[in-house]
């Protein structure tokens, strides 16, 4: 055979010579090519039969995969926690030195404040009193008189810590915490926050010193006007005073029929003496106001960038996902949701009719578009809710139920739901979505939630063995299995000391004993429906779970765990 090199040499050779001798030459070409093309022929053949045989391949292993992956439901279920005004609130799991002295240290200045416990009016003292009288006058509140002598012959005379921070009536009459829910954070026109001048809110104003702080308090409170959302899409002009509102002896007995008169005026007093102190505390235990750089980065984290952080870990940790249930999103949290271009592109959002304007938590349910075909999706939560009566404490926006059905024609029942502190509301829950679901046969039930369950249960309190039991004499299992641990919790939180409901607070050797350390987390589903591959719970954002860390924490938004469960499809 010639090499590729030969043929020009022998074109030359043909041209020179006689045509006998080309003659030869050229049959002596047409004998040699024979067999040369025939090797190239087999080689032709052979690579496209490759390119074909790779060809079906690749279509066979996307099916095969398109098949396994029908065969299982990638679930998760997250209750992403409300918004959380008070970074302090909580003890958390902090990673700077100066945060767990600053905790520790307000801790002990308020457990044991010996010579510390100053009188109220060295704090707060009577001309800041007199300021606030006159500006409480000029907004015409009746009662003025009479507070006056409470501040002078009572409030004015008791210490800081033993005879105001801790004195319980305070808290059981609502005289620090009512105000304090109104005016600590308050929503303004636009989407803004506005934040009441306190240690425990969000406030980055300047708070190093009590007359700093209050100058603040007193403008915020009485002087500057904030636009608030009306209805229709309206604006009203509000001092913040002026949406205090009486404390109602019929729903709060502790409170005197005398105090009911003069509430409005006497919470406001409480409420600037309860900062006041607030201020002067932090103020003696983190000298220079380092505190409230501890605060700010904690408002970043916790609250300002609390629906990014919470969408960062949807999209990089369980965007892999088939189905995720969420609890207690705030609208605001929905709309960015549906905006994210990772999320959004892979899931469509399953959301009430209406969402829950008032609080603001609604449960909702994120739905593989690879996986589900959207325009099957009807939502059936008015059928479940409409079964219960008034003693079952359920509120609009903590249940979602919905069906949709998969890509291959397959029928689910899904419900995403958030119990109540107590757990009271989650078996009547349980037990009417189960009933819609006899209804419904042909479905497949998930069901993910915070149930609020407790490792030990009690009168008050729903038990997760009780709950167990309940939900496997509904032919139902949990990702947990029929008997959940009791001790495998999915939530560790305590109470810190800068709150205002003290008798819940913490030391920092009782977050265990006077913490919320419990299993509440769970995605049920029917046994005859689904096997369960593996189930995970999570409290870093990156699918491992730290046994006794408190959380949540600087990277971790939430005070739940992420739950987490592979179910194969019968």
């Amino acid at each position: 055979m010639d090499r590729p090199g030969d043929r020009p040499m022998r074109n030359r050779m043909v041209s020179e010579d006689s045509c006998e001798d080309s003659c030869e030459d050229t049959d002596g070409e047409l004998l040699d090519a024979a067999p040369r093309r025939k090797p190239q022929s087999r080689a032709r053949w052979l690579g496209l039969s490759c390119c074909f045989f790779a060809s079906v391949g690749l279509m066979m292993h996307g099916l095969l995969r398109e098949w396994t992956d029908a065969g299982v439901l990638n679930v998760v279920t997250w209750n992403i926690a409300a918004i959380n005004n008070n970074p302090f609130e909580y003890w958390i799991t902090h990673n700077d030195a100066d945060y767990n002295k600053l905790m520790e240290d307000v801790q002990t200045f308020i457990d044991a404040p010996g010579e510390r416990d100053v009188l109220v009016s060295q704090v707060f003292t009577p001309a800041m009193f007199g300021e606030l009288k006159a500006l409480m006058g000029a907004r015409q509140w009746p009662g003025l008189d009479a507070v006056e002598e409470r501040w002078t012959s009572d409030l004015s005379q008791r210490k800081i810590i033993s005879g105001f921070l801790k004195d319980s009536a305070l808290g059981e009459k609502r005289l620090t915490s009512m105000p304090d829910r109104v005016t600590n954070t308050i929503n303004v026109a636009g989407g803004g926050v506005a934040n009441r001048p306190t240690v425990i809110n969000c406030f980055g104003g300047d708070m190093s010193s009590i007359p700093s702080w209050w100058a603040e308090w007193k403008g915020f409170m009485f002087e500057k006007a904030l636009a608030l959302p009306g209805r229709d899409g309206g604006v009203t002009q509000t001092i913040p005073a002026s949406m205090l509102a009486k404390i109602k002896r019929s729903k709060y007995p502790a409170i005197t029929e005398a105090e009911e008169n003069i509430s409005v005026p006497l919470q406001t007093l409480a409420q600037a003496i309860f900062d006041a102190v607030l201020v002067h505390v932090v103020n003696s235990v983190s000298p220079g106001a380092k505190w409230q750089r501890l605060q700010q980065q904690m408002c970043d984290a916790l609250n300002r960038r609390k629906n990014e952080r919470t969408l960062a870990i949807l999209a990089r940790t369980y965007s892999d996902a088939t189905i995720i249930f969420l609890q207690e999103t705030a609208s605001v949290f929905v709309k960015t949701t549906e905006a994210h271009p990772t999320l959004a592109s892979r899931f469509f959002l399953a959301k009430a009719a209406t969402l829950d304007a008032k609080r603001d938590q609604n449960s909702i349910v994120l739905l593989s578009r690879a996986f589900f075909n959207e325009a099957t999706l009807a939502e059936h939560t008015s059928a479940v809710m409409g079964g219960f009566d008034k003693s079952v404490p359920v509120a609009d926006g903590d249940l979602l139920v919905v069906s949709v059905d998969d890509l291959m024609g397959r029928k689910y029942l899904l419900a995403s739901f958030h119990g109540d502190t107590n757990g009271l509301a989650t078996l009547p829950v349980l037990a009417a979505l189960h009933k819609l679901a006899l209804t419904m046969p042909e479905h497949r039930l998930v069901f993910g939630l915070d149930a609020n369950t407790y490792e030990v249960g009690s009168g008050s309190k729903q038990g997760v063995a009780e709950f167990a039991t309940a939900f496997v004499l509904d032919g139902y299992t949990s990702c947990w299995g029929d008997r959940p641990d009791p001790k495998s919790d999915t939530t560790y939180n305590a109470r810190t000391f800068l709150q205002p409901q003290l008798q819940k607070a913490a030391r920092i050797d009782e977050k265990v004993s006077k913490g919320d350390k419990n299993p509440k987390d769970f995605i049920l589903f029917s046994k005859n429906a689904f096997t369960l591959q593996a189930a995970t719970k999570d409290n870093t954002g990156e699918r491992r779970y730290i046994t006794d860390m408190v959380f949540p924490t600087l990277s971790f938004p939430s005070d739940h765990g992420i739950v987490a469960a592979s179910l194969a499809v019968r």
